[in-house]
C-alpha cells in the first residue's frame, strides 16, 4: 500500500513538474517579460531626454556670454525646454497615445530649437572656440546620439512586446491571464525628418 501511494506521489509529481515545463515552454510568461523590457527601455529613453535637459541651460548661458544680441534663439530654447520638462510621463504614458504625442512633440520642439541655436552659433568664431562651448557642443552631439540608440531599443522591445499581444498563442494568454495589457506607443519619424539638416562650413 505504502508503496502504490509513493508511486501515485511520484506520478503526480511528475505530470505536475511536465505541466509546469509544458506552460512554461507555451510563452506564459512572455507577455509580462516582454512589458517589463518596453518599461526599461522606455525608462531609458526618459533618462537621456532628462540628460539633455540639464544640459541646456549650461549651453544657453554659454552662448549668452558671446551673443547677446540671439534673445529670440536663446528664448526659443529655453521655452521649448521648459515645455519638454513640464510634460508629465509616466508609466502610463507608452500605453495613452494622446500623452505619447505631447511628449514627442515636445522633445521634437525642443531638438527644433537647438538645431536653430547650434546653427546660430556658426556666426560666432570665438564661441566655436571657446572650451566652454565646445565641452557642451559635445556632450550634447554625444546624448542626441544617445537618445537616438535609446528610442531604436524602446522601439525594438515594443515591436516583439505588441506583436506578443497580437499574435496567438499571446494574444490568447494576455486575454486569459494579463487581460490589463494593452499595446505600447512608439516614435514616429519627424515631419521634415527625411530632408536632411544644411550644413554650412
Amino acid at each position: 500500500m505504502t508503496a502504490l501511494l509513493s508511486a501515485a506521489r511520484i506520478r503526480l509529481g511528475l505530470m505536475g513538474l511536465l505541466l509546469a515545463f509544458g506552460l512554461s515552454a507555451c510563452g506564459i510568461n512572455n507577455v509580462p517579460t516582454l512589458e517589463e523590457q518596453a518599461k526599461a527601455a522606455w525608462s531609458e529613453v526618459q533618462n537621456q531626454y532628462q540628460r539633455r535637459a540639464d544640459l541646456i541651460p549650461n549651453l544657453v548661458e554659454t552662448v549668452k556670454g558671446f551673443a547677446q544680441q540671439e534673445r529670440e534663439v536663446l528664448t526659443q530654447v529655453t521655452e521649448a525646454r521648459a515645455r519638454a520638462t513640464q510634460v508629465q510621463v509616466d508609466a502610463s504614458t507608452i500605453t495613452d497615445p494622446e500623452k505619447f504625442r505631447q511628449f514627442q512633440e515636445a522633445q521634437n520642439q525642443l531638438s527644433g530649437a537647438l538645431g536653430r541655436l547650434l546653427a546660430t552659433v556658426e556666426r560666432y568664431p570665438e564661441l566655436k572656440s571657446n572650451a566652454n562651448f565646445l565641452a557642451l557642443q559635445s556632450q550634447l552631439e554625444g546624448t542626441e546620439n544617445r537618445i537616438a540608440v535609446a528610442r531604436r531599443d524602446y522601439i525594438s522591445t515594443v515591436q516583439a512586446y505588441n506583436t506578443e499581444l497580437r499574435t496567438i498563442p499571446g494574444r490568447w494568454i494576455a486575454g486569459i491571464l494579463y487581460p490589463e495589457a494593452k499595446p505600447m506607443e512608439t516614435f514616429t519619424a519627424t515631419a521634415g525628418s527625411d530632408r536632411p539638416p544644411p550644413v554650412k562650413f
